[in-house]
């Protein structure tokens, strides 16, 4: 998907869910409202990356092309996809994070090293021998998502699943309920599963708000949906020339997640802008600081998958 031009709209009377029914192209930087959800999202891959580090026995890397992607100048994040796109793997899905045992860490920092650094990750097949080498040091791989909501504040934050019509009388939520959810693209599910299972190493979805974090496991993601429990939602998707068309993404209840993290200070959000090549000046909030600590939970998901 690819923004080509600049998105300049209104919204009146928008309803308690905002951007929720919205997916923008990420591809090319036009648009400020793409600049502070892009920048959010880097924030907060960052701050699950520190977290793991901090917490002692295991530590994450940027795995995905997102993770590595230059942020700070918009020509040199066009001409970093460009260049994936020429090494014929900008279609290929990759978790964004691996997460490793922290005994492993010489023998990963030696084969990153070797391959050219984290940035040249992205570049590089995984059937590669030293790409599958860090794979298979890897204990988890994680695919990171994330919302501008504080999760404890939504309305349906603590609200119990009850049984839903729409669900032959199984658990859930109204359709309308405003709760914090793990997402999953439809589009990314089978790909994201055929990549677990070539590399036989299990994938967990880390989605972050402003306040937590929740995980879930691919495995349990896709028996939820098996079983009925989860839905597909539609998502409609807009088009830099009005033109709409529809997605489907997964919903998961965070009821059916472990916390993965809470907040261990509270970030500010701070003014800034990007200016492109033709001066044309695109202004945006990034976040800055704050902090956070992966929960016992977590800690127990990893362990776990460690010893398996």
């Amino acid at each position: 998907m690819v923004m080509r031009d600049e998105l300049e709209f209104s919204l009146e009377h928008f309803g308690p869910v905002p951007w929720s029914n919205f997916l923008l192209n990420p591809r090319k930087l036009r648009g400020s409202d793409f600049l502070m959800r892009w920048s959010q999202g880097v924030w907060s891959e960052q701050q699950l990356v520190s977290a793991v580090d901090a917490a002692g026995e295991f530590f994450a890397l940027p795995y995905g092309p997102s993770g590595v992607a230059p942020t700070e100048d918009v020509r040199a994040y066009e001409l970093y996809f460009e260049r994936l796109e020429h090494a014929g793997l900008a279609a290929i899905k990759r978790p964004d994070l691996l997460v490793f045992r922290d005994s492993s860490r010489v023998a990963v920092d030696k084969l990153v090293s070797s391959l050219g650094g984290l940035t040249e990750l992205p570049f590089t097949r995984e059937d590669d021998p030293t790409m599958a080498k860090l794979i298979e040091l890897s204990v988890i791989a994680v695919e990171c998502e994330n919302s501008l909501w504080k999760a404890q504040q939504m309305p349906g934050f603590n609200q119990p699943l009850r049984p839903q019509k729409r669900l032959a009388g199984k658990l859930g939520l109204s359709k309308t309920a405003v709760l914090p959810t793990v997402i999953v693209k439809h589009e990314d599910l089978d790909r994201l599963v055929n990549w677990q299972e070539t590399h036989q190493r299990p994938i967990h979805i880390w989605h972050a708000f402003y306040d937590v974090a929740f995980g879930l496991s691919l495995a349990k993601a896709q028996d939820l949906v098996k079983q009925g429990l989860i839905e597909g939602t539609v998502q409609v998707f807009q088009a830099p020339g009005g033109a709409s068309s529809s997605k489907v993404i997964y919903k998961f209840y965070y009821h059916y997640a472990y916390p993965l993290a809470t907040s261990t200070g509270e970030p500010k959000l701070v003014a800034d802008s990007i200016t492109d090549k033709n001066g044309h000046i695109l202004p945006f909030v990034r976040f800055e600081g704050g902090g956070r600590k992966l929960t016992p939970e977590a800690m127990k998901e990893l362990r776990e998958a460690a010893e398996q």
